[in-house]
């Protein structure tokens, strides 16, 4: 029985299937099943119920489980406390939301490959509620999204917040939100419904609505005049340093943008931890740099 075996076995129970547990190992799927097997066969007891569907722990695996997140337990913990952070390997499964992505992600991605130069990193942008899906379902190891996720199986770090500013064409001049659209973030998204709540008492029958999921496609609307919207002030300083659009009041401003750093906090990864603190000291430096 090697340790290998174990934390195979670990993820398999813990992600429901070989597919995803080769995945989060970065091993052929072959590999993992015969790494399980074996160690059915050295125990003399099978570890899951195989059938349609997801794997089903025994009673036999789901005792292994506890020794197996145990020794998972230990060895981040010698990892953290005597190992050389420059040694850690694996893939590493980094979820971000458009508007991190287009702000401090890249500076984040440069800090974490010189702190883990051997790190793999798989990255997803996406909106947030597929990123807390994502990350529920094991299939990321640190989400960073509108946060927090209220889940007692997830941690959550704070991130710097993003005030709303409400941009119009510099070639349109129009503002009255009865006659011109309103594009927003993605229908699926808390900022869309927060600012629908807030337009519709505000406007009435007579709003139009556009939604998008990408920030750069929005502001490009914004800046030809077909609409107008309300965005974080650092993705607009590329379209207000071209003259292209411009800031106006409506009267009322959206809630800020609330991020966290959110992963899960069991099996305890000291990776995810560290890297969740260094996310939010990476987005206060870029944030005091950008003068907000």
């Amino acid at each position: 029985m090697t340790f290998d075996q174990i934390k195979t076995f670990l993820w398999v129970a813990r992600l429901g299937g070989f597919r995803r547990a080769a995945e989060r190992l970065n091993l052929s799927q072959p590999a993992v099943s015969t790494r399980v097997s074996n160690l059915e066969q050295e125990l003399r007891v099978p570890l899951f119920e195989r059938g349609a569907g997801e794997l089903v722990l025994t009673k036999h695996g789901s005792l292994l489980l506890s020794y197996a997140e145990q020794m998972l337990f230990v060895e981040e913990e010698v990892k953290q406390r005597v190992a050389n952070p420059s040694e850690a390997e694996g893939l590493f499964r980094i979820g971000a939301s458009e508007t991190i992505a287009q702000s401090w992600l890249p500076d984040f991605l440069e800090t974490l490959s010189e702190e883990y130069p051997r790190l793999n990193v798989d990255l997803t942008v996406d909106i947030s509620l597929n990123l807390r899906a994502a990350l529920l379902e094991r299939k990321l190891d640190l989400a960073l999204l509108m946060g927090p996720v209220s889940e007692f199986s997830v941690d959550n770090v704070d991130l710097p917040s993003f005030d709303l500013r409400w941009y119009r064409s510099s070639a349109n001049p129009q503002t009255d939100l009865s006659l011109i659209p309103v594009i927003s973030y993605s229908r699926q998204t808390r900022p869309y419904r927060e600012l629908m709540s807030d337009l519709s008492r505000r406007v009435g029958p007579k709003l139009r609505v556009f939604a998008s999921a990408s920030l750069s496609a929005s502001l490009k609307m914004i800046a030809a005049g077909i609409a107008v919207g309300p965005y974080p002030r650092a993705m607009a300083d590329e379209f207000l340093a071209s003259g292209q659009i411009v800031e106006f009041d409506p009267g009322f401003r959206p809630q800020p943008l609330s991020f966290t750093a959110s992963y899960l906090s069991e099996p305890r990864s000291f990776l995810s931890e560290n890297s969740a603190e260094m996310a939010r000291t990476v987005a206060i430096s870029w944030d005091k740099a950008h003068g907000r």
